[in-house]
């Protein structure tokens, strides 16, 4: 989930993140990335998470930075098979490095 959101703002995946269910910043009630690899980061998976509809929580990217994402559920359904996460609405646009030239980042 936390690589969709991502995507969608165009930015670099290279930082660690939680996922906030209670909108609180290193929260007890969180479920943070495992920096090793390529590993899910939580051994969790949505439906046991308990969401509702009309539930907000939070992910938390780039613990130096601090961006915050608000997540809202509008809908829960029974999937079979797989299923690709997808954004169904956005605002505005972000950058996630303002100050940078893209061109001196690329180089990196």
């Amino acid at each position: 989930m936390c690589q969709i959101i991502l995507e969608s703002f165009d930015f670099i995946d290279e930082h660690l993140y939680e996922f906030c269910m209670d909108n609180r910043m290193y929260s007890e009630y969180a479920y943070q990335s495992d920096s090793k690899g390529d590993e899910p980061s939580a051994d969790i998976t949505l439906d046991e998470v308990g969401l509702c509809k009309g539930r907000k929580f939070a992910l938390h990217y780039d613990f130096g930075d601090d961006w915050m994402f608000t997540i809202t559920v509008s809908k829960i359904s029974e999937v079979q098979g797989d299923f690709k996460l997808r954004i169904i609405k956005s605002k505005g646009c972000i950058q996630q490095y303002p100050d940078w030239d893209e061109d001196e980042f690329d180089e990196e």
